[in-house]
């Protein structure tokens, strides 16, 4: 999970999408599951919690391929390691979906305090960042409101630090806000007049650990160095600052952007039984990628890991209990810089967009499940309940919050049903972007719990007699000038 400051807008879509959605008109009939399915998914959830597939798929990525930069080679033995593991897993139909981006590279970074209190600082640059190495006085701000406030030139010569804490939360929602600062801090300070730019990290421990994550640069501006200090070196500073002395650092960054990248969305599917719904498709899947200071495990190895063992656990299911549509399940290619596998895959099926039953994504580490909603049409209410009804022994609770993941997030916005199946997420930011997200942070139950859920939730939308409201956007309207 990279792209994040994507999650309060993604809030707002989806409560606008489930209105525009509830309120069209109900020309569908109700959409039901059968009773043999609801049966089937009790015995589904009940196996998938005792399995350890999913356990043994992280633990497979994370280990032969470790961290996976969008473009690197590690990247490439990930595409081809996922397309083995589908095959392994028994999936009917595996493919690779193109996906090309601007490749950024990091080599090495270093930052020192200068002068009469010389020591080194942690810290790691930001995604996007360019190389180069600056030395000038810091500045510290209290917030990015705080930065974006001050005069044009102010800072001209000098390192812009925004110090702010990001808040502990089980659904996340601390984030958006340490986001921002990440993606529009470096151009504030760049208006601002300054050299460089760092930021307290975007995290909620105090591990001696830098978070990074994608930066962006405004039209126009030429960009800085740009980096993320570890919180306990962001506190450090500040102390140094509170002595009342201007204050030098030197910052040291190696990286920049080097060509073009190209990867692939790689996706299996389990075929429908059913002649004419085989061609709809459930979706559900996390993102290949990773950034590359840890291994990659929960963000986003578990959620590969989770969604290729549901699926894997359905397509072993007896033929006649199949579900009737395709389960199409997706390893998406890089999320952490700008979603591009989703976009690319939402390119290609919006003129399909009605044949996407359902869409989901795991991408909020592997912390027990315990809400869920969709915004599936009025006239899917009876389904989504029955749904609801069988995550209910996995102590999961219907909740009026959540949106799509941030991969399927660009088809839902063409008009495919989405699905949330929200993760605590109270220590996800401890580990997210650093060193320290790597496999020992997941707990196998948790995991199982995950899988159990993702496998229920398929197979019955799989297997829903109608569906939940996928249909194309309406175009917006025409402004007509006054006569």
């Amino acid at each position: 999970m990279g792209l994040k400051s994507w999650f309060p807008a993604v809030l707002v879509v989806a409560v606008m999408t489930a209105k525009a959605w509830a309120a069209s008109p109900e020309a569908a009939r109700e959409t039901r599951i059968p009773d043999a399915a609801l049966a089937n998914a009790v015995q589904l959830r009940e196996r998938t919690l005792q399995d350890t597939t999913a356990w043994r798929v992280v633990e497979s990525l994370t280990t032969e391929i470790g961290p996976r930069l969008a473009g690197s080679e590690a990247d490439a033995r990930a595409v081809r390691w996922a397309e083995a593991q589908y095959r392994t897993l028994g999936y009917d139909k595996v493919w690779l979906q193109p996906v090309s981006f601007p490749k950024w590279v990091r080599r090495s970074e270093r930052a020192d305090v200068v002068g009469a209190y010389a020591q080194p600082l942690t810290l790691t640059a930001l995604g996007g960042s360019p190389g180069g190495t600056v030395e000038a006085e810091v500045v510290r701000f209290a917030d990015l409101a705080a930065l974006e406030a001050v005069p044009a030139g102010s800072l001209a010569g000098r390192i812009a630090f925004v110090d702010y804490t990001m808040q502990r939360a089980r659904d996340g929602n601390g984030y958006g806000p340490a986001s921002r600062i990440r993606s529009r801090g470096p151009s504030a300070a760049i208006r601002a007049g300054a050299i460089g730019f760092v930021m307290r990290s975007a995290g909620t421990e105090q591990h001696r650990f830098p978070h990074t994550g994608i930066t962006r640069f405004d039209d126009g501006l030429t960009p800085i160095p740009s980096a993320a200090l570890a919180l306990p070196d962001a506190e450090q500073l500040t102390r140094l600052l509170a002595l009342g002395k201007p204050l030098r650092i030197r910052i040291a960054l190696d990286c920049g952007w080097n060509g073009i990248g190209n990867s692939f969305n790689v996706i299996g599917e389990i075929t429908g039984s059913h002649r004419r719904l085989r061609e709809e498709v459930v979706v559900i899947g996390g993102h290949l990628d990773s950034w590359d200071l840890g291994t990659g495990a929960i963000d986003d190895g578990a959620g590969v890991a989770i969604t290729m063992a549901a699926g894997h656990l359905i397509g072993r299911l007896p033929k006649a209990q199949r579900p009737a549509r395709t389960l199409r399940v997706i390893a998406f290619a890089n999320e952490e810089q700008g979603l591009y596998g989703g976009k690319v895959y939402a390119a290609q099926f919006k003129a399909e967009v009605a044949k996407q039953q359902l869409v989901a994504e795991s991408d909020f580490g592997a912390g027990r499940i315990y809400g869920f909603n969709t915004g599936a049409a009025a006239h899917a209410k009876t389904a989504v309940a029955q749904i609801a009804e069988a995550l209910k022994p996995l102590g999961i609770e219907t909740m009026s919050k959540g949106g799509p993941g941030p991969d399927v997030g660009p088809i839902a916005a063409e008009g495919a049903a989405w699905a949330w199946l929200g993760q605590d997420g109270t220590d996800y930011f401890d580990y997210h972007h650093t060193p320290d997200d790597t496999l020992d942070k997941i707990d196998p139950a948790a995991l199982a719990q995950n899988t159990a859920a993702y496998a229920v939730f398929a197979y019955l939308a799989a297997s829903a007699d109608g569906g939940f409201g996928s249909a194309p956007k309406a175009p917006e309207p025409t402004a007509t000038a006054k006569p």
